[in-house]
């Protein structure tokens, strides 16, 4: 330790996690060069080449694998070490946290969060940033988001799952369908409709898990990316979409559309917070953590 530079470990883990000179650069505000001669010490620190380059960025060797996860932890934890250790105050703190929601998070729990915000912390702030399950782990270890709330089941040893409800799904129409009436919907009836299917980086599997079961696929007319779009469309058409049950009652709230009893029983969807394990939060997300779990898991 005597001749390390404690700041190439931080190097180290924004290059692995970047995979890019130029990111890291810009994350730790210095030159490129100056990221290239720190990759240079680490390489002879290690005897190793750490990261190929590649016409896709750079491409950590075996031996980058088995550091980084040590590595990557041992920086957390001076992190959190040297961070402020005063208590957190919701009623006088001020503060701005940023949190990853899917669209459906946004038009359906984050309505939820916003009067228990107001009346418990009304000096804290909310930035939301768009879910992307496949990075929002390494969003969060690098402190980019301060929480995020996902249904994937993501396991890693630098986030904790905490599960906050489960929810079905049901079939929306609009409200004025000529042919789909009452609070039920039977297999035969979806086959003679047209459906949209919603399939997305925000990791909903029911909704095709629901049209493959029912042999449907073959009848979808639309497909889009996002579920905040399906009420506009289902009210202005005959279509059908499936959605999670939460979602689906906040858009028969406030747009012309219906719920319908699907005719096959899916597996619960799991909705949970993910955030950094307990002994590397802060005492600001440690609160933030903890509110998130009272107020949601509570509905």
């Amino acid at each position: 330790m005597t001749d390390f530079d404690l700041n190439l470990i931080r190097i180290f883990v924004l290059l692995y996690e970047t995979r890019s000179v130029t990111a890291t650069a810009e994350a730790v505000h210095v030159s490129q060069p100056t990221v290239s001669y720190s990759l240079g010490k680490l390489r002879r620190h290690f005897d190793d080449e750490l990261f190929r380059r590649s016409r896709h960025g750079l491409v950590p060797t075996a031996v980058a694998d088995r550091l980084y996860e040590p590595l990557q932890q041992s920086l957390a934890g001076i992190q959190h070490a040297i961070a402020p250790t005063r208590a957190f105050d919701p009623g006088t703190s001020q503060a701005r946290f940023t949190i990853g929601l899917s669209d459906l998070g946004e038009a359906s729990l984050l309505p939820r969060l916003l009067g228990p915000l107001q009346q418990q912390a009304p000096g804290v702030s909310l930035m939301v940033r768009s879910l992307d399950t496949s990075d929002s782990p390494r969003q969060l270890s690098r402190g980019e988001v301060d929480a995020f709330i996902a249904t994937p089941i993501l396991s890693s040893p630098q986030i904790r799952r905490i599960p906050l409800f489960s929810e079905g799904y049901f079939a929306m129409v609009a409200s004025n369908h000529p042919r789909l009436r009452g609070e039920s919907v039977s297999a035969a009836q979806l086959r003679t409709e047209r459906h949209i299917l919603v399939d997305g980086p925000s990791g909903h599997v029911g909704p095709k898990l629901a049209l493959e079961t029912l042999e449907l696929l073959d009848h979808v007319a639309l497909q889009v990316a996002k579920f905040s779009v399906l009420p506009y469309l289902v009210q202005r058409s005959e279509m059908v979409a499936i959605v999670p049950a939460y979602a689906g009652h906040a858009y028969a709230a406030s747009h012309p559309v219906r719920l319908l009893q699907l005719p096959i029983s899916l597996e619960p969807l799991e909705i949970a917070l993910y955030a950094l394990p307990e002994r590397f939060r802060g005492p600001a997300q440690r609160w933030l953590v903890d509110f998130l779990h009272r107020t949601l898991a509570e509905q």
